[in-house]
């Protein structure tokens, strides 16, 4: 991101400002206009307006975040604010941290989001998302209020004190624009609610006060413009102070028994109370002292700084605070600041006589030219007389230097010096002011006859030894801090103690200019610095001022101050118009004559120049006509020689065809004898690459077929290994098989033998029934055996069918098949020999019990 500045007037680009990485969201400019403040969401940069240069950037952690920073009024101190409410103050010359304002109370804390100042830089007062707002007073550096908005009010989104004429800086009208739209006006010592601007319909984006109070400038959020008057929103914010005369009427009797003592108040001359005709009363009343009242009426500055007491000041410090001095001077001199009138004049744009300034006055600045030049013009537009003052430039020059950042106070300052310093200083134009030179040469003989005596000798005349200090104002004779610590002392006193500086300047450097005789001398020592204390010449001046006779005093000869005018500027007419006039008048037949003759000139240039353009078309039309006709020859002798060149080459390429007709004849033979063998050795190689493909064939059948017969073999070998062990499988589980079956068989029989035990003894009870009982059993038992006998041979001869039928792969998957089917009708066989048992024992049983029954 960049910074560009341009020319109000004249558009031109002055410089590019470059360093910010984001979007610059304020602007600060330092009082005297030599310093701004750029601020930006992660940096702030101090750049100076005269270099266009960059002084100091401050970085901060990105966590943290910059809201503001700004110059306060009236000081060098920087205030910075950032997004965790910490507010630091610092030196703008030096940039050392002066004081940290403390942490806000945690009961209402405040997220900072905008601020405002004071004029005079004492209160600084903050808000953000919330409605309470913070003042904190900055020469305590402490938090003294805190006022608590409506409770429509949530937010606050921008603040701006309102200015006041007579309330010296202290401002106490707050005006605070919120989220709803609407700019409340309160009195920060009262905290009443005075007046409000917009609505909830007809919202405020953004609003502006005038640099005097007088108007609001609003820009709405339907995009409007609206302007408001502060003087009839309220009558009390513009209500100048009561008067300090106050006059108390005598009242008859009557009234005073009846009613109380009234008092009248006047705005102008004191009044004497009306007698009552039925009593008398004598009345003293205090005299108007005219004389003390024009001295306090003239000591009592605009803004509220005494005269008198900044004198007492100036004469102990022997200057004025830096920091302050524009702040005192704007106040001693009483500028009204008439900005519609200055830019009027500034409208009319650059006078014609000072069209070509650089030429006479080239200065390395082109705004430092462009501002002199503006403002010489802007006093030629205010008094014609300027645009012929030949020392003009020179005397404002130091002014314009001092203010080229504040165009309309530099303009101020030189016009209320051109009316009060420069007194009488064109009644002899273009001549210089006999009469102030001559009233320099009078105090001078007064206090330095010697000295003046010196400069007779050698003629030397006051407009060689006053006239170029008085013109340049010193700027020429000191420096920077000398030439501003004369004037504290110039603008604080009658405009006289500027001619007896000059007195002043002279008996001070008597040594040297009494050692001088040559011209050339003095002409030097008057326009260049020399080793002189300013701070004995301003004492050497108050000495004069007090010393000085009154018949030659310039006090009675000059009018005391006299300030600009409010609204429009005065008139300036004092100097003879006449001089003016004619200068004017021939200085235009001059521009004209001039003009005609330039115009002539250019016009008798133009027919020479058409002349002489005709001769020279004219003599290359001539030339290019003799190279024409020296070129056609030329053509025609080489046309001629390239005609025979053509027959000889024409011959020579007969020859040249004929042989490489034969060459080409040769070539197709050797070509097609060539191609030829070509095509017999590719068939040779044709033939060579099938024989060698179907040997490859052969070899490869070869070796598929034996490493087919190598695979036969491993399979038979494998499938004769697996043979085995299915083999050696089945015959593990036939004998674990064959086991278990006999395991069984035995089981079967103890059980039978048991069962045949126990029949043997019930037997042995009833021998009738039991035979045949017995025999019953018997047979049951045979035919058990049977199926048992017949239930293996089946199994047997299963077993055998079954290992020949699977030989490979089913073979192991089918004897378990089997084996699981034998081990199903086993039980099957158990379950019915057991139940067969079980059946004969129970009719053994109910025989041999109806038997003994």
């Amino acid at each position: 991101m960049f910074l560009t500045c341009m020319e109000t007037v004249t558009k031109e680009l002055v410089s590019w400002m470059r360093g910010h990485e984001s979007s610059v969201f304020s602007i600060s400019v330092h009082a005297s206009g030599r310093y701004a403040i750029t601020t930006s969401s992660d940096t702030a940069q101090l750049w100076d307006l005269d270099t266009f240069q960059r002084k100091r950037k401050l970085n901060i952690l990105q966590s943290v975040g910059i809201q503001k920073v700004f110059f306060l009024p009236l000081s060098n101190t920087i205030l910075s604010c950032f997004k965790d409410n910490s507010i630091f103050a610092w030196e703008c010359d030096t940039l050392s941290c002066k004081y940290q304002l403390p942490a806000p109370p945690e009961s209402s804390s405040v997220l900072y989001k905008v601020f405002a100042v004071t004029r005079d830089g004492r209160i600084l007062a903050a808000g953000g998302k919330s409605n309470h707002l913070h003042l904190w007073c900055l020469e305590a550096k402490q938090l003294f209020r805190i006022i608590q908005m409506p409770t429509k009010v949530r937010a606050i989104r921008h603040l701006e004190f309102l200015p006041d004429s007579f309330d010296a800086g202290s401002n106490q009208v707050l005006g605070v624009l919120s989220q709803d739209g609407i700019m409340r006006f309160v009195n920060i010592q009262t905290c009443k609610l005075l007046f409000e601007i917009g609505s909830l319909d007809e919202g405020i984006s953004s609003s502006v006060i005038s640099p005097h109070g007088r108007y609001i400038a609003s820009i709405m959020e339907n995009g409007s413009l609206n302007i408001y008057s502060v003087q009839a929103l309220t009558q009390e914010i513009n209500k100048p102070p009561p008067p300090l005369v106050k006059v108390i009427e005598d009242l008859p009797k009557s009234k005073l028994n009846s009613g109380g003592l009234k008092m009248k108040v006047t705005s102008g001359r004191v009044q004497r109370p009306a007698k009552s005709r039925e009593n008398k009363i004598q009345a003293r009343i205090l005299k108007q002292d005219l004389t003390g009242n024009f001295e306090n009426k003239e000591n009592e500055a605009s803004d509220g700084l005494n005269k008198k007491r900044l004198q007492i000041l100036l004469k102990g410090y022997g200057e004025y605070p830096t920091k302050y001095r524009m702040f005192i001077w704007r106040s001693l001199l009483q500028l009204p600041e008439n900005h519609t009138a200055f830019s009027s004049l500034v409208d009319k744009g650059v006078h014609v006589a000072f069209l070509n300034l650089q030429k006479k006055y080239p200065i390395k600045s082109r705004k430092l030219l462009r501002v002199l030049q503006r403002t010489l013009s802007a006093l030629a537009h205010w008094s014609a007389i300027f645009s012929d003052t030949p020392y003009l430039p020179l005397l404002a020059f130091p002014f314009v230097k001092l203010f080229q950042n504040n165009q309309l106070i530099c303009f101020e300052v030189v016009a209320t010096l051109i009316i009060n310093w420069c007194q009488h200083w064109f009644e002899y134009f273009p001549n210089p002011p006999i009469n102030i030179l001559s009233l320099i040469e009078n105090v001078l003989a007064f206090h330095d006859k010697e000295l003046l005596q010196h400069f007779i000798d050698h003629d030397i005349t006051s407009q060689l030894y006053a006239w170029p200090l008085l013109e340049t104002v010193f700027s020429e004779v000191l420096t920077r801090e000398e030439w501003l610590k004369l004037f504290d002392n110039v603008f604080s006193n009658h405009p006289s103690f500027l001619l007896m500086t000059v007195v002043a300047y002279n008996t001070c450097s008597r040594a040297p200019l009494l050692n001088c005789s040559l011209r050339d001398d003095f002409e030097y020592f008057f326009h260049h610095r020399n080793n002189l204390d300013i701070s004995v010449v301003i004492r050497e001046v108050y000495h004069l001022m007090d010393t000085t006779p009154t018949d030659i005093h310039p006090n009675d000869k000059l009018d005391a101050f006299v300030a600009l005018t409010k609204g429009q500027y005065p008139v300036f007419n004092q100097y003879p118009k006449f001089i003016v006039d004619y200068q004017t008048q021939e200085r235009e037949r001059i521009r004209n004559d001039e003009l005609d003759f330039l115009r002539e000139r250019q016009m008798v240039e133009d027919m020479q120049a058409e002349v002489d353009q005709q001769r020279v078309e004219d003599e290359a039309w001539y030339q290019k006509q003799e190279l024409l006709r020296k070129a056609e020859e030329t053509r025609r002798e080489m046309l001629l020689q390239e005609e025979e060149k053509m027959a000889q080459q024409r011959q020579r390429l007969a020859s040249v065809k004929r042989e490489l007709r034969a060459k080409e004849m040769h070539l197709q033979d050797a070509t097609r004898r060539r191609f030829l063998k070509l095509q017999q050795d590719q068939r040779e190689m044709e033939l060579r690459r099938l024989n060698d493909e179907i040997e490859r064939k052969v070899h490869m059948r070869d070796q598929e077929i034996a490493t087919t017969a190598k695979d036969l073999e491993m399979r038979h070998l494998e499938l004769e290994s697996q043979k085995r062990l299915y083999e050696k499988n089945l015959i593990r589980n036939q004998e674990a098989v064959a086991k278990e079956m006999r395991e069984d068989s035995d089981t079967y029989r103890r059980k039978v033998d048991l069962e045949e035990h126990m029949f043997h003894k019930l037997i042995e009870a009833g021998q009738t029934q039991n035979q045949k009982t017995q025999k019953l059993i018997e047979e049951n038992l045979a035919e058990a055996e049977q199926a048992c006998l017949n239930a293996d041979w089946r199994i047997q001869a299963l077993h055998k069918q079954r290992c020949d039928d699977l030989q490979r792969n089913a073979c192991y998957q089918e004897v378990a098949k089997l084996l699981r089917e034998n081990r199903r009708k086993e039980t099957e066989v158990l379950n019915a020999m057991v139940g067969e048992g079980a059946r004969k024992v129970r009719m053994g049983l109910q025989i041999f019990l109806l038997f003994i029954v």
